[in-house]
């Protein structure tokens, strides 16, 4: 926020609004214990499938999609400040995503990421172009008057 000729305060183009801010920071964490979490669940699956153990095929696959889920992850953290509203419903798909394909291991990088798409879509909101009138302040004597 900037202050203006006539006690008006804009917005600053060049600063997001808090929400969006948090978001990204929220979105940027949750990808990367997203990302270790899915090839950790790849590496579970490997080493499942190498001792021949019943099934691990099945999960092998789904850690592989977590993976490419948490790629998509990344594309919405980084359209945060851009078009949050798309990256709000990146990372919201992310996170139920991550669930739905390896549940254990999303389970820290899925709320950050949806509590991120939650930043993200109500922050969007906000429009930079809004200004706040205030009236001048004036000296507690009164105008004209010394103090």
């Amino acid at each position: 926020m900037r202050a203006c000729r006539g006690g008006a305060i804009m917005e600053d183009k060049a600063h997001p609004p808090r929400m969006l801010i948090t978001a990204l920071v929220l979105g940027g964490i949750g990808v990367v214990i997203g990302l270790i979490g899915g090839f950790g669940a790849l590496l579970v699956g490997g080493l499942g499938s190498a001792f021949e153990i019943g099934g691990p095929g099945n999960f092998v696959g789904l850690a592989f999609t977590a993976g490419f889920i948490g790629v998509a992850a990344v594309i919405g953290g980084a359209l945060v400040r851009g078009a949050s509203k798309t990256a709000a419903l990146l990372l919201l798909v992310s996170g139920v995503g991550g669930f739905l394909a390896v549940s254990t291991a999303w389970m820290v990088a899925g709320p950050l990421l949806i509590v991120g798409a939650l930043l993200a879509w109500f922050g969007s909101g906000h429009t930079s172009e809004e200004t706040t009138h205030r009236p001048p302040t004036e000296p507690k004597g009164g105008p004209g008057t010394e103090p």
